[in-house]
């Protein structure tokens, strides 16, 4: 066997990267927030689900949009960490910033480049009407509303809480399809 062949981890053990450092530290918040299932806008195994979602969804999309994959996953991850955390959903993409930002900083690894470009990803986030020259802003957004619209019961629910912004959902959601080589026809899932 080759001396530089390494085992996989699976998440253990002092040799994580940054960004699965990240990962390992922020599902840790998601199982010790002191905030129940009944007093969230939705319930942890939602938020572990939706951010292990996104993060993979963000690792291919990076790579067919030629970004940088640790800034795309990482934004993507904690797109959410407020709502995550502190289970409100008000403002939560300008209240998650500085604690993704805290995170970041205290996990080290980052540069401030990176550090910056991940927080304001995070910050507009929720803003999908407005279509951002920034790749990552816009990464987090198509993320974000493509790994939704895989859940059954993701078109009722902006027809219900989103209906303005329903247009720009399916927009996003339409386009990312393409880009995968889906049908932009399947918007939703359905049963």
């Amino acid at each position: 066997m080759s001396e530089d062949l390494k085992d996989f981890h699976h998440y253990k053990g002092n040799d994580l990267t940054p960004a699965e450092k990240v990962e390992r530290a922020f599902v840790q918040m998601i199982v010790d927030s002191p905030v129940t299932d009944d007093q969230r806008v939705s319930s942890k195994v939602w938020e572990l689900k939706h951010s292990s979602g996104c993060c993979q969804i963000a690792r291919i999309l990076a790579q067919k949009r030629g970004l940088d994959i640790v800034i795309a996953e990482v934004s993507c991850l904690l797109h959410d960490i407020y709502v995550a955390v502190e289970g409100k959903g008000e403002q939560h993409a300008v209240l998650g910033a500085p604690m993704a930002e805290k995170l970041l900083n205290e996990i080290g690894g980052f540069s401030n480049g990176q550090i910056t470009t991940i927080v304001k990803a995070i910050a507009e986030h929720s803003q999908k009407d407005d279509y951002s020259d920034d790749p990552y802003v816009e990464l987090v957004k198509d993320v974000d509303v493509f790994d939704c619209s895989l859940y059954l019961g993701a078109e009722n629910y902006y027809k219900l809480h989103k209906p303005a912004m329903l247009g720009h959902y399916i927009k996003r959601i339409q386009a990312v399809r393409r880009e995968l080589g889906l049908s932009p026809e399947d918007t939703f899932r359905h049963e």
